[in-house]
């Protein structure tokens, strides 16, 4: 399901000789080498749910999440384990590959974060652990924010890890938050902010607290002293305050949902986010209906709720063959994991919920 390169642009004019500063200026082009992961029927992996041997990755893979380590890309990838089941009707677990250069990959053999028999299972179980986002705390700790999925409520959930493999649940991110008020609200997609520290994005601690962008149907602010204890921001009436929505007639008119971790510069805190176009007459016209597609937002440094800039029009869409069709019908760009590796920024995304695609974009 390969085929020739087609461009997606994010041009943004100027440059920097920061490369933090220089992520909301970036020229991403899709390598030709896509997608860079793919399923594969022949790793297998004995689940404890079920009790039996399963093939975790036969049906899909996608929507990656990257971090680096020991000078080498780790993407933390979803994969689902039976095709003939319907979409969101699956297992998902979560599996780890690295790469030298980005591009060719090697995966281990086994899921690092799935449903098990733990405290936990109540909320990942049957569907699994979906969709990672992970960012490093310091030099021996790294938080992922992942989806929790019941088949009934899609939960925001928090694990840490000191290696990448073995993994500690800490359970639904917001269940402490409020006395409990949003422990089973439908909530996915976190992305907590960052700073690039040398070719790391690691979480940055602003006015002595951690914060994260999440949600879906619209972005969300969240903060944390302890990064898997999370409290989110709340409006006048005492409701999620919405800080972007859908638009009408443009390429995220039906959903808003947050992408890689966001990234503080100097012209404001950058999050890459996906939208999705409707599928109703207020869609934008230029894109297929249902089509995720990848925009930007700036949120101001001084206040974290104050848009900045918003992109009006997509900068990176569906056009290759896997990625306009697949699992999902209506086709997916969908931004997940973003990092800085040899002068370059690494986004890699899934594709139509089969695959996972690259995009790179030199630092200046």
């Amino acid at each position: 399901m390969k085929h020739i390169l087609i461009l997606g642009f994010f041009i943004i004019a100027g440059c920097s000789d920061k490369p933090e500063n220089n992520a909301a200026k970036l020229e991403f082009k899709k390598t030709s080498v896509n997608p860079v992961l793919s399923p594969d029927s022949s790793f297998v992996f004995y689940c404890p749910m079920k009790e039996e041997t399963v093939n975790w990755q036969k049906a899909d893979l996608f929507n990656p999440a990257a971090v680096i380590r020991d000078d080498k890309i780790f993407v933390l990838y979803r994969a689902e384990d039976n095709p003939a089941a319907i979409l969101g009707g699956r297992t998902s677990r979560i599996g780890l590959a690295f790469s030298t250069d980005g591009i060719n990959f090697t995966k281990h053999p086994e899921p690092v974060l799935y449903p098990e028999q733990d405290d936990f299972s109540i909320y990942d179980n049957p569907g699994g652990c979906e969709d990672p986002r992970v960012v490093q705390v310091n030099d021996s700790m790294y938080i992922m924010a992942y989806t929790s999925w019941d088949y009934k409520i899609a939960r925001l959930s928090i694990a840490i890890s000191k290696d990448l493999y073995s993994w500690e649940k800490k359970g639904p991110a917001f269940r402490a938050a409020y006395k409990g008020r949003f422990a089973d609200h439908w909530s996915k997609s976190g992305s907590i902010i960052t700073r690039l520290i040398g070719n790391k994005l690691v979480a940055a601690k602003i006015k002595g607290k951690y914060w994260m962008y999440w949600g879906e149907e619209f972005v969300n602010l969240a903060w944390s002293e302890n990064l898997y204890d999370w409290y989110p921001v709340l409006d006048s009436n005492n409701e999620l305050k919405r800080l972007i929505s859908p638009r009408n007639g443009k390429f995220d008119s039906r959903l808003t949902e947050c992408g890689p971790p966001a990234i503080v510069t100097s012209e404001g805190i950058v999050l890459y986010y996906n939208g999705k176009n409707s599928e109703e007459a207020n869609a934008d016209p230029a894109l297929p209906r249902g089509t995720y597609s990848v925009g930007r937002v700036i949120f101001s440094n001084d206040d974290l709720e104050k848009v900045v800039s918003r992109t009006d029009s997509c900068l990176l869409k569906p056009d290759l063959p896997h990625e306009v069709t697949g699992q999902y019908k209506s086709g997916t760009v969908f931004s997940e994991g973003l990092v800085f590796f040899k002068n370059q920024w690494f986004l890699y995304y899934g594709t139509a919920d089969s695959f996972v695609g690259l995009a790179i974009a030199p630092a200046n």
